[in-house]
């Protein structure tokens, strides 16, 4: 239960965070700093979920190294969402091999202790 909220909170801010990342580029007749103060009220929110899983993961026994891992391969899967559907983009071979090596990451840290 412990890693699927971490997972749940993972991805609620990585969504977040990527929309204050990326979300602007679509408005670049804004000024920059503008989208600057956008973005680090979008920021805000992220932390608000990213802290806590990162706590929540580290009291339930997941170490630091594998909640960076698991919020990188995080992190990719919610880009690659927000890519197709924010920007139109498509998912080409060599994202997909690059998806599965995160995913392999992920693996291997979880899967030996």
């Amino acid at each position: 239960m412990a890693i699927l909220l971490t997972i749940l909170l993972l991805v609620i801010s990585n969504t977040f965070m990527t929309f204050a990342w990326y979300g602007h580029l679509k408005f670049t007749s804004k000024p920059l700093w503008l989208v600057v103060l956008a973005s680090w009220g979008l920021a805000f929110f992220e932390y608000c979920f990213q802290v806590p899983a990162n706590r929540w993961g580290f009291e339930h026994a997941i170490g630091p190294a594998k909640l960076k891992i698991l919020a990188e391969a995080i992190a990719l899967t919610v880009f690659i969402v927000f890519a197709r559907y924010y920007f139109g983009e498509t998912l080409k071979w060599n994202y997909v091999v690059s998806f599965g090596l995160m995913f392999a990451a992920v693996f291997f840290a979880f899967a030996f202790q």
